[in-house]
């Protein structure tokens, strides 16, 4: 499931980041590449130890646990430290998938397996030319060019790429994450019903039955497919 989420921050709150965020001690985007996204990538990252990416890292990942969309659609049980890129001067990523299997450098005590990807946009889609995020999806390929502060959410298997910037300069936050469910058709149908149930229980009230047996259906197929 691609999965569009608004406003994750404020047009304030990604000017903020931003003045942080471009004061950073910017270096080579193969800093964190496997060997084959280090043949495709050609762009710039915040190193992930620096004390500006920790600290842009951590209000990331609050808001994202505040923002009720994204948790009934990710579903999340750990979100990998967001890091931060920017393209610029052609600047691009070429097609590839993510690697499976996310560990900190260094041996670092965080290791998830990539079940879901998301960008965080933080460049207004006027301010640069290019720079559109491409997944390929079963019914073909889909271009996500977002306003600052708006999130894509997407299955990490999937073949993706970002096309070559040729004006201005494209930043964003980047991320995985490790679900409660591994399997995406599973986490899509929780989602569908979670919104499903929230829309009857807006219009008839939380305590009418069909809210519920949906909320009671919408738990046991949660905890049958839960991985904890």
């Amino acid at each position: 499931m691609l999965l569009q989420i608004p406003e994750v921050f404020s047009k304030a709150e990604v000017t903020a980041l931003r003045d942080k965020l471009d004061a950073g001690p910017w270096a080579d985007g193969n800093a964190t590449s496997g060997h084959q996204s280090a043949m495709a990538k050609k762009n710039l990252q915040l190193p992930e130890e620096s004390d500006v990416a920790k600290e842009v890292s951590a209000l990331v990942v609050q808001a994202l646990n505040a923002n009720p969309m994204f948790v009934a659609a990710a579903l999340p049980h750990t979100i990998f430290p967001p890091l931060f890129n920017r393209y610029e001067g052609g600047g691009e990523f070429g097609l590839h998938v993510d690697n499976a299997i996310r560990q900190s450098r260094n041996g670092g005590a965080i290791r998830i397996r990539s079940d879901l990807s998301a960008t965080l946009f933080l460049s207004e889609p006027e301010d640069y030319d290019g720079g559109e995020l491409i997944i390929e999806e079963m019914y073909g390929s889909q271009a996500v060019k977002l306003p600052a502060g708006d999130l894509v959410l997407y299955p990490s298997k999937s073949l993706h790429r970002v096309t070559p910037v040729t004006r201005g300069a494209r930043v964003s936050s980047f991320m995985w994450m490790q679900s409660l469910v591994r399997d995406d058709a599973d986490r899509e149908t929780l989602f569908r019903l979670d919104i499903a149930t929230q829309r009857v229980a807006t219009e008839r009230g939380p305590k009418d039955q069909a809210v519920i047996e949906l909320t009671g259906v919408y738990h046991n197929l949660l905890r049958r497919w839960t991985e904890v």
